[in-house]
């Protein structure tokens, strides 16, 4: 695993864009990034033992190098799923078609380089977006989630995992602090720490748990649920019936 330098080396502070310094050191940045990223990728395969149908397709939206793909794949090989990743860097989709090949040969895969507000679902039983609905524009992020609802079979699941913010002003502070103290656990800077934060500002937008579970709510999802929290840091699973 490559480690991540980048903001070590970088002299100027730049957006954030997933290009290919970064594909090189994703595995190692996420993991010291986002508190709980390896319990997440784990239990998704359990969730989608439980939700994902015969004969059906499971989306991987913002599939950055295939890790959510590869663990719901390892819980289901039983069943007859067609496995579509997307994203929209090609670095990532580069090196993530290597990757899922020499993890799962024998997959029924497919692999687009595009952006996954264009992307059509259709037969699906399982969707899963990955901290990736924060990097889209604010205003974009219900017609997503109503075209992935329209694309869901009955009984299917959306689960959605992203950064948070909070209401109360109190508590959002001491998660950011909560958040840079694990960055700095991990091994990063606090000029890393901060250069990274500049970088993101413009990039990536958070909601907060009740935005999110409004917008579930308004795209048709019966219910959803917060399953998993690590400081300002979770996942939702949204059902349809």
């Amino acid at each position: 695993m490559k480690p991540d330098k980048i903001y070590a080396e970088q002299k100027q502070v730049v957006d954030f864009a997933f290009d290919e310094a970064v594909t090189d050191v994703f595995p190692d940045m996420i993991r010291r990034s986002v508190p709980g990223y390896e319990t997440v990728i784990s239990l998704l395969g359990v969730l989608a033992q439980q939700y994902a149908q015969e004969n059906t397709r499971i989306y991987d939206l913002g599939s950055s190098l295939g890790a959510s793909t590869l663990s719901m794949y390892s819980q289901i090989r039983s069943k007859n799923i067609k496995h579509i990743c997307v994203d929209n860097s090609e670095a990532m989709v580069k090196r993530s078609q290597s990757r899922l090949a020499r993890h799962m040969p024998n997959a029924d895969l497919t692999i687009l380089c595009e952006d996954i507000q264009k992307t059509e679902i259709t037969n699906a039983s399982v969707v899963v977006i990955n901290f990736t609905l924060q990097f889209l524009s604010p205003k974009s992020r219900l017609s997503l989630v109503q075209k992935i609802y329209e694309g869901l079979l009955p009984g299917g699941v959306l689960i959605l995992s992203e950064k948070l913010v909070f209401e109360d002003a109190t508590e959002g502070q001491n998660q950011i602090d909560w958040h840079h103290s694990f960055k700095r656990a991990n091994g990063y800077s606090d000029m890393e720490v901060s250069q990274k934060r500049a970088s993101l500002e413009n990039v990536m937008i958070p909601d907060s748990i009740e935005t999110h579970q409004t917008r579930l709510n308004d795209a048709g999802f019966d219910h959803s649920y917060q399953w998993f929290q690590a400081f300002n840091f979770a996942s939702l699973i949204a059902l349809k019936k």
